[in-house]
């Protein structure tokens, strides 16, 4: 198991790699191109002017620079972990007859559905996220609460909460959500308890995370589910294949072939301002800054991180580097 107190404190081979993190954020801090989520009222009153980047590797080194213990709402990054829930309880054949895997190129909360099929387009959408958190199973709503938190608590590694003004803010304004989610009852893709399946939806969009958190949840989804930091596994290492797929179609809403094509790497954003990133087998990444684009994905951390995968030669597809794994690049850089 990874101690992270040792983690912490960077090792003589690794203070050029923190340093340019630490450049990074000087580059980044003073753009303020966007504009912080309002459509969720409670969203609309965060700083934009937060910025965080954290990076921890599979064997749990920790580098971090900026605001990476301010807490802040998960949001839509909360569909990733959700899916890989679902999966592990139902299997993979039987989710896929409920939502399928396909990129839209429409708007994450586009009111589109496949009639055809029967599912949502995908479960990084909206729609798709909804059908997902109706799958997770529990006698009640208190008990399918409980057991997703335990969930996300494995990937993290410490008790979390949901915010509740900020559930309370999507509750009462979650109109557009609401409307999906009976149109999809009626066509058959979810079951009758749309209030329960709604209400545990807006519930783990609230959970309440940190920058690093972010970070070791993409890294234990880099460490084939096992939590780099606390040595347990959070999701079935057989379903992390399934989830890195559909975050690199269809993770960076309707940016994600832009993304794909610059950056190269499964990822995640929420409108709170957060993205997670993973690099499979060698690191984690997460960033947090409000401020947003029209598509809903924060302007700085898409720069930071087209940034680190130009530099360290991350796309999946980039053959510059041959075989080169990036902690041998973070050893070889001082």
């Amino acid at each position: 198991m990874a101690d992270e107190r040792q983690c912490d404190r960077p090792s003589s081979h690794s203070h050029a790699f923190q340093e340019y993190l630490e450049s990074l954020y000087l580059k980044y801090k003073h753009l303020r191109e966007g504009a912080v989520a309002s459509y969720i009222p409670e969203l609309a009153k965060v700083d934009p002017d937060l910025f965080s980047i954290c990076v921890i590797t599979v064997d749990g080194q920790v580098y971090q620079v900026g605001d990476y213990n301010q807490l802040f709402t998960i949001q839509s990054i909360s569909k990733v972990f959700v899916y890989g829930m679902a999966l592990e309880e139902h299997g993979r054949d039987y989710v896929l007859t409920k939502v399928g895997v396909e990129p839209t190129g429409d708007a994450f909360n586009s009111i589109i559905l496949d009639e055809r099929s029967k599912r949502p387009y995908n479960p990084m959408v909206n729609a798709g996220a909804i059908a997902t958190t109706s799958l997770i199973k529990g006698s009640g709503p208190t008990e399918r609460l409980n057991r997703m938190l335990d969930m996300f608590q494995r990937y993290i590694g410490h008790e979390i909460f949901v915010d509740i003004s900020v559930f309370m803010s999507e509750r009462t304004t979650g109109h557009r959500n609401r409307g999906m989610a009976h149109l999809m009852l009626n066509f058959g893709m979810i079951d009758e308890r749309i209030d329960e399946a709604l209400d545990l939806y807006f519930q783990q969009c609230s959970i309440m995370v940190t920058c690093r958190d972010l970070a070791v949840m993409a890294a234990t989804l880099a460490n084939n589910g096992i939590n780099p930091m606390t040595g347990e596994r959070a999701v079935d290492a057989r379903y992390v294949r399934d989830v890195l797929s559909v975050m690199y179609t269809c993770g960076m809403y309707n940016f994600a072939g832009e993304w794909v094509y610059k950056v190269g790497l499964p990822a995640k954003s929420g409108v709170s301002g957060g993205i997670i990133v993973i690099v499979p087998n060698q690191i984690g990444i997460g960033v947090f800054s409000p401020l947003l684009d029209t598509n809903g994905n924060s302007i700085r951390g898409i720069k930071v991180c087209e940034d680190i995968s130009q530099e360290y030669g991350l796309h999946l597809f980039d053959s510059s580097r041959g075989c080169t794994k990036f902690l041998e690049i973070l050893a070889q850089s001082n």
